[in-house]
Protein backbone atom coordinates (compact mmCIF):
# COMPACT_ATOMS: atom_id res chain seq x y z
CA UNK A 1 0.00 0.00 0.00
CA UNK A 2 2.80 2.38 0.96
CA UNK A 3 4.66 1.60 -2.26
CA UNK A 4 1.54 2.34 -4.30
CA UNK A 5 1.12 5.67 -2.50
CA UNK A 6 4.76 6.62 -3.13
CA UNK A 7 4.45 5.59 -6.77
CA UNK A 8 1.38 7.78 -7.24
CA UNK A 9 3.09 10.74 -5.59
CA UNK A 10 6.09 10.26 -7.86
CA UNK A 11 3.89 10.09 -10.95
CA UNK A 12 2.05 13.25 -9.87
CA UNK A 13 5.32 15.07 -9.23
CA UNK A 14 6.65 14.00 -12.62
CA UNK A 15 3.49 15.14 -14.36
CA UNK A 16 3.58 18.51 -12.60
CA UNK A 17 7.23 18.99 -13.59
CA UNK A 18 6.34 18.32 -17.23
CA UNK A 19 3.44 20.77 -17.12
CA UNK A 20 5.60 23.39 -15.40
CA UNK A 21 8.21 23.05 -18.14
CA UNK A 22 5.49 23.45 -20.76
CA UNK A 23 4.30 26.62 -19.03
CA UNK A 24 7.82 28.08 -18.98
CA UNK A 25 8.32 27.31 -22.66
CA UNK A 26 4.97 28.90 -23.46
CA UNK A 27 5.81 31.95 -21.32
CA UNK A 28 9.14 32.45 -23.06
CA UNK A 29 7.53 32.10 -26.49
CA UNK A 30 4.87 34.67 -25.50
CA UNK A 31 7.48 37.08 -24.13
CA UNK A 32 9.46 36.86 -27.36
CA UNK A 33 6.40 37.31 -29.59
CA UNK A 34 4.42 39.95 -27.70
CA UNK A 35 6.98 41.48 -25.32
CA UNK A 36 7.02 40.97 -21.58
CA UNK A 37 4.82 43.94 -20.77
CA UNK A 38 2.19 43.04 -23.39
CA UNK A 39 2.08 39.24 -22.97
CA UNK A 40 -0.84 38.18 -20.79
CA UNK A 41 -1.18 35.24 -18.44
CA UNK A 42 -4.21 34.17 -20.51
CA UNK A 43 -2.04 34.00 -23.64
CA UNK A 44 0.57 31.98 -21.77
CA UNK A 45 -2.02 29.61 -20.31
CA UNK A 46 -3.55 29.09 -23.76
CA UNK A 47 -0.16 28.33 -25.29
CA UNK A 48 0.64 25.87 -22.49
CA UNK A 49 -2.84 24.29 -22.67
CA UNK A 50 -3.46 24.80 -18.95
CA UNK A 51 -5.90 26.81 -16.87
CA UNK A 52 -4.80 30.10 -15.30
CA UNK A 53 -5.29 28.41 -11.93
CA UNK A 54 -2.73 25.72 -12.85
CA UNK A 55 -0.40 28.37 -14.21
CA UNK A 56 -0.36 30.31 -10.93
CA UNK A 57 -0.16 27.14 -8.82
CA UNK A 58 2.80 25.61 -10.65
CA UNK A 59 4.84 28.71 -11.56
CA UNK A 60 3.31 31.92 -10.23
CA UNK A 61 2.67 35.34 -11.69
CA UNK A 62 4.20 36.74 -14.86
CA UNK A 63 7.33 38.07 -13.17
CA UNK A 64 7.90 34.73 -11.44
CA UNK A 65 7.59 33.04 -14.83
CA UNK A 66 10.22 35.39 -16.26
CA UNK A 67 12.63 34.72 -13.40
CA UNK A 68 12.05 30.98 -13.74
CA UNK A 69 12.77 31.14 -17.50
CA UNK A 70 16.04 32.96 -16.86
CA UNK A 71 16.97 30.77 -13.88
CA UNK A 72 16.62 27.61 -15.98
CA UNK A 73 19.22 28.95 -18.38
CA UNK A 74 21.43 30.37 -15.61
CA UNK A 75 22.00 26.85 -14.27
CA UNK A 76 24.33 26.27 -17.22
CA UNK A 77 26.80 28.90 -16.04
CA UNK A 78 28.05 27.36 -12.80
CA UNK A 79 31.59 26.23 -12.06
CA UNK A 80 31.98 22.51 -12.91
CA UNK A 81 31.81 20.26 -9.85
CA UNK A 82 34.99 18.49 -10.94
CA UNK A 83 37.08 21.67 -11.14
CA UNK A 84 40.74 20.61 -10.73
CA UNK A 85 42.86 22.00 -7.91
CA UNK A 86 44.67 25.09 -9.19
CA UNK A 87 48.26 24.18 -8.31
CA UNK A 88 50.03 25.76 -11.29
CA UNK A 89 49.54 28.31 -14.06
CA UNK A 90 49.12 25.63 -16.73
CA UNK A 91 46.12 24.20 -14.91
CA UNK A 92 44.71 27.70 -14.39
CA UNK A 93 45.03 28.43 -18.10
CA UNK A 94 43.25 25.17 -18.95
CA UNK A 95 40.44 25.93 -16.48
CA UNK A 96 39.96 29.45 -17.83
CA UNK A 97 39.92 28.18 -21.41
CA UNK A 98 37.43 25.45 -20.50
CA UNK A 99 35.13 27.80 -18.60
CA UNK A 100 35.41 30.42 -21.34
CA UNK A 101 34.45 27.86 -23.96
CA UNK A 102 31.41 26.82 -21.96
CA UNK A 103 30.36 30.41 -21.30
CA UNK A 104 30.56 31.55 -24.93
CA UNK A 105 28.85 28.37 -26.11
CA UNK A 106 25.93 28.82 -23.71
CA UNK A 107 25.49 32.59 -23.97
CA UNK A 108 25.73 32.60 -27.77
CA UNK A 109 22.87 30.10 -27.94
CA UNK A 110 20.06 31.80 -29.92
CA UNK A 111 17.62 31.28 -27.04
CA UNK A 112 19.89 33.07 -24.57
CA UNK A 113 20.55 35.88 -27.04
CA UNK A 114 16.77 36.21 -27.32
CA UNK A 115 16.58 36.72 -23.54
CA UNK A 116 19.12 39.55 -23.76
CA UNK A 117 17.20 41.15 -26.63
CA UNK A 118 13.98 40.87 -24.64
CA UNK A 119 15.60 42.66 -21.68
CA UNK A 120 16.84 45.45 -23.95
CA UNK A 121 13.49 45.83 -25.72
CA UNK A 122 11.61 46.02 -22.41
CA UNK A 123 14.15 48.26 -20.62
CA UNK A 124 11.72 51.18 -20.39
CA UNK A 125 8.30 49.53 -20.03
CA UNK A 126 9.42 46.58 -17.89
CA UNK A 127 12.84 47.21 -16.30
CA UNK A 128 12.30 44.15 -14.08
CA UNK A 129 13.25 42.00 -17.10
CA UNK A 130 16.76 43.48 -17.16
CA UNK A 131 17.02 43.30 -13.37
CA UNK A 132 16.03 39.63 -13.38
CA UNK A 133 18.49 38.84 -16.16
CA UNK A 134 21.32 40.65 -14.39
CA UNK A 135 20.63 39.26 -10.91
CA UNK A 136 19.75 35.70 -11.89
CA UNK A 137 21.42 35.07 -15.22
CA UNK A 138 24.53 37.19 -15.64
CA UNK A 139 25.43 37.01 -11.95
CA UNK A 140 25.66 33.20 -12.17
CA UNK A 141 28.51 33.40 -14.69
CA UNK A 142 30.20 36.29 -12.88
CA UNK A 143 30.09 34.44 -9.56
CA UNK A 144 31.51 31.29 -11.15
CA UNK A 145 34.39 33.24 -12.68
CA UNK A 146 35.06 35.11 -9.43
CA UNK A 147 35.30 31.76 -7.66
CA UNK A 148 37.96 30.56 -10.11
CA UNK A 149 39.92 33.79 -9.67
CA UNK A 150 39.64 33.63 -5.87
CA UNK A 151 40.97 30.06 -5.83
CA UNK A 152 43.84 31.04 -8.13
CA UNK A 153 44.65 33.97 -5.85
CA UNK A 154 44.55 31.73 -2.77
CA UNK A 155 46.98 29.36 -4.49
CA UNK A 156 49.41 32.21 -5.19
CA UNK A 157 48.88 32.08 -8.96
CA UNK A 158 47.33 35.53 -9.35
CA UNK A 159 47.36 38.87 -7.59
CA UNK A 160 44.43 41.27 -7.55
CA UNK A 161 40.77 41.41 -6.67
CA UNK A 162 38.78 38.40 -7.93
CA UNK A 163 35.94 40.61 -9.17
CA UNK A 164 38.23 42.83 -11.22
CA UNK A 165 40.17 39.85 -12.55
CA UNK A 166 36.91 38.20 -13.62
CA UNK A 167 35.82 41.37 -15.44
CA UNK A 168 39.15 41.57 -17.27
CA UNK A 169 38.98 37.97 -18.42
CA UNK A 170 35.37 38.48 -19.53
CA UNK A 171 36.40 41.48 -21.61
CA UNK A 172 39.18 39.51 -23.31
CA UNK A 173 36.86 36.58 -23.89
CA UNK A 174 33.99 38.47 -25.46
CA UNK A 175 35.51 41.50 -27.13
CA UNK A 176 32.76 42.82 -29.44
CA UNK A 177 31.19 39.42 -30.05
CA UNK A 178 28.22 39.71 -27.69
CA UNK A 179 27.20 43.14 -28.98
CA UNK A 180 27.51 41.88 -32.57
CA UNK A 181 25.32 38.86 -31.78
CA UNK A 182 22.69 41.07 -30.12
CA UNK A 183 22.65 43.36 -33.17
CA UNK A 184 22.40 40.37 -35.49
CA UNK A 185 25.48 41.45 -37.46
CA UNK A 186 27.50 38.35 -36.57
CA UNK A 187 26.76 34.66 -36.69
CA UNK A 188 27.19 32.39 -33.71
CA UNK A 189 30.77 31.02 -33.79
CA UNK A 190 31.17 27.30 -34.36
CA UNK A 191 32.60 25.03 -31.62
CA UNK A 192 36.16 25.26 -33.00
CA UNK A 193 36.04 29.07 -33.15
CA UNK A 194 34.62 29.23 -29.61
CA UNK A 195 37.38 27.00 -28.24
CA UNK A 196 40.05 29.06 -30.02
CA UNK A 197 38.60 32.31 -28.67
CA UNK A 198 38.62 30.93 -25.11
CA UNK A 199 42.21 29.64 -25.37
CA UNK A 200 43.45 32.98 -26.71
CA UNK A 201 41.61 34.88 -23.98
CA UNK A 202 43.11 32.67 -21.26
CA UNK A 203 46.63 33.07 -22.68
CA UNK A 204 46.27 36.85 -23.05
CA UNK A 205 44.88 37.15 -19.50
CA UNK A 206 47.84 35.31 -17.97
CA UNK A 207 50.28 37.43 -19.96
CA UNK A 208 48.69 40.51 -18.41
CA UNK A 209 48.97 38.96 -14.94
CA UNK A 210 52.40 37.38 -14.41
CA UNK A 211 52.99 34.99 -11.54
CA UNK A 212 53.16 37.06 -8.31
CA UNK A 213 56.65 37.34 -6.77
Amino acid sequence: MARTSKSKRGEKSGAETAVRQRILEAAFAAFRKSGYATASTLEIASRARVSKRELYALVGNKQEMLIACISERAKRFGVPADLPVLRDRETLEQVLASFGTKLVREVSDPTVIAVFRLAIAEAVQAPEVARALDATGREASRAALRKIMAEAQASGLLAGRPGELAEQFGGLLWGLLLVSLLLGVAERPNPREIARRAREAAAAFLQLHPLPK
